[in-house]
């Protein structure tokens, strides 16, 4: 199913693109963090549920699976979809499962799971020429590396938020109270976006044909501590630090290049 024709005509619409900062030894676990979510993440899925961007290519012996919400393996038929797609749920359980079973030697090894960290909360923030990431206080996939001791892989996405048009939440506070209230009950948002039809660009749901550029950085070893209570709360702040620092290297290196067109520099809240 990854490596279906349909997937590469699907990367070829906007169209997206896959780049490395450095190759990844199939030695090692990993935790990718793809930013930002964007309305629907096109870009994680591209790059990291299908075959084409040529994952498999850039990242030999490394098995990797994209995970999304629990709540999608409830859905008949979309949960048979998602599973022969190589999709997992983000649950603490599912997440240690991928990354301490199977792999070269039946304890994960060669495993990776991505995880859109910003999750709902960030995709109101969804905003043309702009990157605002929901990361300040999310610390879970952190102590989940530590656990597992699978290093950390931060993946910026330049063109995630120009898919589409959203209504801005700070110029329609109510709108925005009641997406939260949304999120809070049913662990997801509505985003009231549009972008283009099938034979218009005026109005739809289909996403612009704008670039999409997957950049994925530089690794982030760390240190396993498999009992969470002696899981010390200092280290998990290094490490946090260390990769808020590699995505803004990334955001340097690349934003003259694919972000010619941005009104604002990336910014880290809540």
């Amino acid at each position: 199913m990854r490596s279906l024709r349909v997937w590469s005509l699907y990367a070829s619409y906007f169209p997206a693109r896959l780049h490395r900062s450095e190759p990844l030894p199939p030695t090692r676990k990993y935790i990718f963090g793809y930013h930002p979510h964007g309305i629907i993440s096109h870009g994680a899925f591209a790059a990291f549920a299908t075959e084409a961007l040529g994952f498999s290519r850039l990242f030999p012996g490394i098995t990797n699976t994209l995970l999304t919400l629990d709540s999608n393996f409830r859905i008949p038929f979309y949960r048979d979809y998602a599973l022969a797609m190589g999709l997992a749920s983000v649950s603490r359980e599912s997440c240690e499962n991928l990354l301490t079973k199977g792999g070269a030697d039946g304890e994960g090894m060669g495993r990776a799971i991505t995880i859109v960290i910003g999750g709902a909360r960030e995709s109101l923030d969804a905003q043309p020429h702009s990157i605002r990431l929901v990361l300040k206080r999310r610390k879970g996939f952190v102590k989940l590396a530590i656990r597992t001791g699978a290093d950390l892989v931060p993946v910026l996405a330049f063109g995630e938020n120009e898919l589409y048009e959203q209504v801005r939440s700070d110029q329609h506070p109510i709108i925005h109270k009641f997406q939260m209230l949304i999120k809070q009950t049913m662990g997801f948002t509505i985003p009231l976006f549009h972008a283009r039809g099938v034979f218009n660009y005026d109005v739809g749901l289909m996403p612009y044909r704008r670039p999409l550029n997957i950049v994925v950085g530089r690794p982030i070893r760390v240190v396993q501590q498999q009992d969470r209570d002696k899981i010390d709360d200092a280290y998990v702040d290094e490490l946090h630090a260390r990769y808020v620092r590699e995505l803004q290297r990334l955001w340097e290196e690349w934003r003259d290049v694919f972000a010619m067109e941005r009104t604002s520099k990336l910014e880290i809240v809540a």
